[in-house]
């Protein structure tokens, strides 16, 4: 069946996973999938899309799915990165140049569940997605709030490297008006500190963008990733 979309307008987010929305005039509430801040984004009277739903299973009818953000369309489903990604993966758009057995999705090592794990004649890449919405003076910054999964996440990739294996991570830019990504230190300095140390060790950053209309994707192409030292290594380094 056809997802059907329909436009709004932001109104209020009572929690994490619920919005108030006004829809043709009438007062509703909507899904919000994705758990981020996004005080940003979510403004009042900001411009939004959705999705309708028939299950009777749900509580809400409607998933609120992207944000009008100074002219464009915004994804702040946190499940479409993934999506993004794995199809990238699959038809080329991503690591044209490379050839895979198997592209095998939430794939477990340890105690850890990365996105993606790459099979191929060279062993395995580890791959973790991650969906970028926050943007500042044109620049993508992640995480919009701590999150100690994802330095853990880091800190593995990190350890799988310096074992002899392959990892990267892709940050999957969701906001068109950001031109690279960098890890918000001023939000999660231990996320940033993580990202840092991984990548001196050898796991790989990258940074690809799309832009959206309802129901609509379009891959855009890559962006640089720009990895800051801490205090006591005041480097930078950018990676594409």
């Amino acid at each position: 069946m056809e997802i059907q979309w329909i436009e709004g307008i932001f109104l209020a987010r009572p929690n994490r996973f619920v919005a108030e929305v006004q829809i043709d005039g009438n007062l509703e509430r909507a899904h919000v999938p994705n758990t981020g801040r996004l005080h940003e984004l979510l403004v009042p009277g900001a411009a939004i899309a959705l999705t309708i739903h028939v299950d009777p299973k749900r509580k809400y009818r409607l998933s609120l799915r992207q944000v009008k953000y100074r002219g464009i369309w915004v994804s702040i489903d946190s499940q479409l990165p993934n999506r993004l990604v794995k199809e990238a993966l699959e038809t080329g758009l991503i690591f044209s140049d490379e050839k895979w057995d198997k592209i095998q999705p939430e794939a477990s090592i340890g105690n850890s569940r990365f996105d993606f794990a790459l099979h191929g004649d060279n062993g395995i890449r580890w791959i973790e997605v991650k969906g970028v919405t926050l943007e500042r003076e044109g620049w993508g910054y992640f995480p919009d709030a701590p999150t100690s999964r994802g330095t853990r996440h880091i800190r593995h990739l990190q350890k799988l490297v310096e074992a002899g294996a392959e990892a990267a991570v892709f940050f999957v830019i969701q906001n068109a008006w950001a031109k690279g990504i960098t890890p918000n230190e001023e939000k999660d300095p231990a996320f940033a500190q993580a990202v840092f140390e991984a990548h001196q060790a050898g796991v790989r950053f990258f940074a690809y963008c799309w832009e959206f209309e309802h129901g609509k994707a379009t891959f855009v192409g890559a962006r640089p990733v720009k990895i800051n030292g801490n205090s006591n290594h005041r480097k930078e380094r950018t990676r594409g």
